[in-house]
Order: structure tokens, then C-alpha cells, then sequence
């Protein structure tokens, strides 16, 4: 059955090909297609170089119908595989312009995704519960992989090429770099909008006397930070809440939110903005870091469900930068000082990684997180440091200013 199915396929197949060939626009793919025959896509300019050995045809099925929840799929069942996935997810990331709907889900089970992410709504109860699918697999899992002070979101190192700085130190210049943007003095107040487990507090508490309030959705992350500030003395003046940002209040001289917008969801950009606004006194500033798709593509990318929102983040959206800050100039907010640095969120993920790869080799993940797990989370990593190194998804900061 299968030898049967692959000469159906094959026809049509290679015309899925050449349609792939057609809009690589940089960088080469070599293809062993499931006849042991070699194809080489692409090749016409510089950029990402990959290989792809698919074994079966309906890898390439699965990707035509369910674009990357499809190609996820099939990599699980052993359909296609690749010594290095990271330079294939950024050739199609580098090529997103072009490849369009190529490789993007269609018809009905564009639709069913869709719908399925619809009712991941970021409305309160859902936001709760979003949270908590991703963020409360328990803080021993993630202790594991992130650096030491367990900060989830991109380090800035001073060469994202290098190996030669630790991720620690990398994490430690990224929060000092929003501390700098902030300009806290002592007696002021601060508010950060997604707190996780504590990192950032632990720094800016570490800066100034200041008072300090963190909000999160998760009870995990509530009671590490909690626990965390008090072992190292700075809990007088902090407080940890289970707050949805919409309910918080008070007026505050700064607020930070590092990569906490991202499970907003479009839909509610605006609310969020709207908080910053109304929680900053006159003259305020927040500094918001947060992950943007390329505007050219981000239709194609809000009209359905894509991998990491079906897998990893429910309910999850990355930025429009264009339609963000327009959003926030409507609020009432200068737009200042935006820095990007994509590739530095690369190689963030290429430590995560590698420091996942030495738990699950060493046996320290928890006995629940079987080789399903393990393979879907190395998955995700992977595809999230292509996604930076092709160039269409881009991490950035941004500081916000209240008029006076």
C-alpha cells in the first residue's frame, strides 16, 4: 500500500515542488525525495542552506493541506527528517514573502485552525487558562534550560555570532537595558505586566529602592518569585499578584512588560495599551519587548493557527509592529528608542537548547514529560531559532512615554 500510494503521490508532488523551487528567491534546499533521487530547490541567491530527506511523500501532503502544524506532524511520524532543522525553518522564514500559501494551511483545516485558535480567546478566564498550558508545566522543568535567574525571553549578547559570553551575563544586559531605559530613582514605583519567575523584579529591586509590584496568571510563577525575593531580602518592598493586567490599578513612574504581549492576542492590543496609559503618571514610561512577524506577511500569519499557536502557545500572537504602535500613538503613548536584535533571540534559543538536550540526556526531566514531549519541545526551539535566523520574526524594545 504504501509503495502504491507513493507512485500516486509522486506526480503531484514534484509539482508542489516546483512551485517551492519557484519562490525560493535566496538560499538552496537539497531534497532526497522518497525515490532516493536528489532535488535541489532554490539556489539562485545567498541565505540559508538545508537538507531534507523525505521518506514519504505524504510529508509533503501534510504540508500542502496544514502548513506547519502539517509539517510538524510529519516530522513526528518520521516522514521527513534533516541533520539540522534550524537552516530549513530559516530558509522558509527568509522566504515567507514569497512562498505566500505555499506552505500555509488551506480549505477546511485552515478553517478548523482557525477556529480552534478563536477559541483559545484571551478573554480573562481564557487567558488564565492559556497560561497556564504553557507556563505551569512546573518550575523544575524550566529551571532545567534557562539560565540561572530563569529569565524566558531573549538575552542581548555583545556578539549574537559568539559563544564566548554566558547566557547568564547576556540575560543580566537585557534587563539592565530596560532599567536604563526606565531611569528609576529611588521612592519611585514600578509595575511589570508578566513577571515570570522573577528576574527582572529581582534586578530592578537590586537597582534602586524603589516599590515594586509584578503581576502573572500563574501560580507557579507566583510563588517562585514570591519565594525567590524573600531569600534574597527584597521582598519589603514587592508584591506578587495573580492580575489579569486589565483589572490592575494604581499609578506607577514605570512599567516594563518583557515578551508578555505575545499572549495578548491582537484582539486586545488595544486593552492593553489602553492599561499602560491609564497605570503611568503623566511623564511616565514603560519599556515593552516584544517579538514582531514581518508586516508584509502578518495577514497570512492572523488568518490561521500556525505551529507554535497550536502546540505551545494557545492563544498566542506575535506583533504587527506597524499596527502596534499605531494602536499605541491612539492611547496616547510616544513611540521611542526601538531596538531590534533578532539574532540574538537565535542564539538564546541555541542555548536553551543545548541546555535541554544535556537534561534529557542526563535523565532530569520529570518522569510525565515522556519522548513525545521531549521531541515536540527540541521541535519548537529549533523552529523558533529558524525563525529568527531567516529574518521574518524579529524581537525588539520599545519605550513608551506618557506626556506630561
Amino acid at each position: 500500500m504504501s509503495r502504491l500510494l507513493t507512485h500516486i503521490l509522486a506526480p503531484t508532488m514534484h509539482h508542489v515542488l516546483d512551485r517551492l523551487d519557484e519562490r525560493l528567491i535566496v538560499g538552496r534546499m537539497e531534497a532526497w525525495l522518497p525515490d532516493g533521487s536528489l532535488r535541489i530547490l532554490g539556489g539562485r541567491a545567498a541565505g540559508p542552506e538545508c537538507e531534507v530527506r523525505l521518506t514519504d511523500w505524504r510529508a509533503m501532503v501534510r504540508l500542502a493541506m496544514s502548513g506547519s502544524v502539517g509539517w510538524f506532524r510529519a516530522w513526528q511520524l518520521g516522514e521527513w527528517s534533516s541533520p539540522d532543522p534550524v537552516p530549513l525553518f530559516a530558509l522558509f522564514m527568509a522566504n515567507a514573502r514569497s512562498l505566500g500559501d505555499v506552505a500555509r494551511a488551506r480549505g477546511p483545516l485552515r478553517w478548523l485552525a482557525r477556529a480552534l485558535h478563536a477559541w483559545r480567546d484571551n478573554h480573562r478566564n481564557g487567558a488564565r487558562r492559556n497560561i497556564a498550558f504553557h507556563y505551569d508545566l512546573g518550575n523544575d522543568f524550566y529551571a532545567l534550560w534557562l539560565d540561572a535567574e530563569m529569565n524566558y525571553s531573549s538575552a542581548l549578547f555583545v556578539n549574537a555570532g559568539s559563544n564566548s559570553e554566558s547566557l547568564e551575563d547576556a540575560q543580566r544586559r537585557k534587563n539592565d537595558m530596560v532599567l536604563g531605559q526606565l531611569d528609576l530613582q529611588d521612592g519611585q514605583s514600578l509595575l511589570e505586566i508578566g513577571c515570570g519567575w522573577g528576574a527582572f523584579a529581582s534586578r530592578a529591586l537590586g537597582a534602586a529602592n524603589i516599590r515594586y509590584d509584578g503581576l502573572t496568571l500563574s501560580a507557579h510563577q507566583k510563588a517562585y518569585a514570591e519565594q525567590r525575593l524573600t531569600t534574597e531580602g527584597k521582598s519589603a518592598n514587592a508584591r506578587i499578584s495573580l492580575t489579569d493586567y486589565r483589572d490592575a490599578a494604581g499609578q506607577y513612574d514605570a512599567i516594563a512588560s518583557i515578551e508578555m504581549v505575545e499572549a495578548v492576542g491582537q484582539k486586545y492590543w488595544p486593552a492593553y495599551l489602553e492599561t499602560i496609559h491609564r497605570l503611568l503618571k503623566p511623564g511616565g514610561r514603560a519599556v515593552v519587548q516584544y517579538i514582531c512577524i514581518d508586516d508584509a506577511i502578518f495577514a497570512q500569519y492572523a488568518a490561521s493557527a500556525d505551529f507554535i499557536q497550536t502546540y505551545i502557545f494557545p492563544g498566542g500572537m506575535l506583533v504587527s509592529e506597524s499596527r502596534f504602535r499605531a494602536l499605541a500613538e491612539d492611547a496616547g503613548l510616544q513611540w521611542n528608542a526601538p531596538l531590534q536584535f533578532g539574532l540574538d533571540y537565535a542564539q538564546t534559543l541555541l542555548r536553551w537548547r543545548e541546555r535541554f538536550d544535556i537534561a534529557v540526556e542526563q535523565g532530569h526531566l520529570p518522569p510525565s514529560f515522556d519522548a513525545s514531549f521531549v521531541q515536540l519541545w527540541r521541535y519548537y526551539l529549533m523552529y523558533c531559532e529558524g525563525g529568527f535566523r531567516g529574518g521574518g520574526i524579529n524581537v525588539a524594545q520599545v519605550t513608551l512615554v506618557k506626556p506630561a
